[in-house]
């Protein structure tokens, strides 16, 4: 129970950790990056929470909309000529149409918006952690999820809606070919239906995901002591709030990306230290490359390299080389060319074997 217990937090630490991070980011693939992180974390808190086909349900239908996301973005990369600062893009949904409709689909079910894929798989954990695990859980992943539904129509209004922000003179967007958009195409509707297999029984469904998976987790429900009894009303209620946050993040972020961006610009500057917390997504990569990267480079250079390289390994070659170098001008000198000195040691050789023999 201690160690679920320690998934479970963990799990939904990640989710609203990563999440805070993709609120600022600006290329377009760091906020699909962590946007994935974050839906990691919900994974786990699944599975800390003992929905283990729920955990299981999210990871698949992540996989639709995440691909059709990382793919949208790829289109957009292209079209935008390389370009991935979604602060340099803005108006390409009439360049891109199909692009933008399909990315909107991933955007919509990666919120966890019903009827999508999205809202099935996430709910599910959500409900999961509530009655299985604590309220505070619920509140921390709900939370995540507002942010996710935020973040993530930041990134679709700034980088197709509103004024272009580009050089039009020099960039022209164009749709991306059928070899790009016919797999954006079928991933958005795998985005939409995807979460039916999932539907709950609260919802006039029969889970068949869950039922599909029950052989193998049989033996660990069995293990697991769940302290609520389920709740269809309070199920609904949920329901209802987990969309009505998400579905405020995507109000806000249109509100405030399309028709107030100075709240955002006010907002960034009042909390700047924060913000730029955020922007450098709470310095881990430094503070890696300062407690790992740079002793690890140090200490091979000046412990492998100098020490064990040079020293150890260089000097006992050398040392190998120039004891060879010595004995072989000592054992070269046998080596004269001369027959004569050749007739002396045979010689030699032969009064030492009889002396051997006389004297034995």
């Amino acid at each position: 129970p201690i160690t679920m217990e320690v998934v479970a937090v963990v799990g939904v630490l990640t989710a609203f950790y990563a999440a805070t991070i993709g609120l600022v980011q600006n290329d377009i693939k760091k906020v699909l990056a962590y946007s994935t992180i974050s839906q990691l974390g919900y994974m786990f808190l699944g599975l800390g929470v003992g929905a283990f086909a729920s955990g299981i349900f999210h990871l698949m239908t992540h996989a639709f909309f995440k691909a059709l996301l990382f793919l949208g973005s790829g289109a957009v990369i292209h079209a935008m000529h390389d370009e991935q600062d979604i602060q340099k893009m803005g108006g390409l949904k009439n360049a891109l149409p199909t692009t933008y409709k399909t990315f909107l689909i991933g955007a919509i079910a990666i919120s966890g918006i019903p009827p999508l894929s999205g809202f099935f798989s996430k709910d599910e954990i959500l409900w999961k952690a509530f009655i299985d695990g604590s309220p505070l859980l619920w509140i921390v992943g709900a939370a995540g999820a507002g942010l996710t539904a935020f973040y993530m129509f930041r990134l679709v209004s700034l980088t197709f809606d509103g004024k272009s922000r580009f050089d039009e003179h020099h960039v022209h967007p164009h749709e991306a070919p059928k070899t790009m958009t016919i797999p954006l195409i079928i991933l958005a509707l795998l985005s939409v239906i995807g979460g039916f297999i999932g539907i709950p029984a609260s919802l006039g469904g029969g889970n068949r995901f869950e039922h599909f998976l029950e052989p193998v987790f049989e033996r660990e429900y069995s293990k697991m002591t769940f302290p609520y009894h389920e709740s269809s009303s309070l199920e609904y209620l949920l329901m209802v709030v987990s969309v009505a946050i998400a579905a405020t993040g995507i109000i806000l972020a249109r509100k405030i990306y399309l028709e107030k961006k100075e709240v955002a610009e006010r907002t960034s500057t009042r909390f700047s230290r924060l913000y730029k917390i955020l922007l450098n997504k709470y310095y881990v990569d430094e503070v890696y490359e300062s407690a790992i990267v740079i002793p690890t480079v140090k200490g091979s250079d000046k412990l492998l390299w100098k020490g064990f390289d040079i020293g150890v390994i260089d000097g006992l070659i050398d040392f190998t080389a120039k004891a060879t170098e010595f004995a072989s001008q000592i054992l070269k000198r046998i080596q004269t060319g001369v027959v004569q000195s050749y007739a002396v040691v045979f010689v030699a050789g032969i009064i030492f074997i009889i002396g051997v023999l006389l004297f034995r």
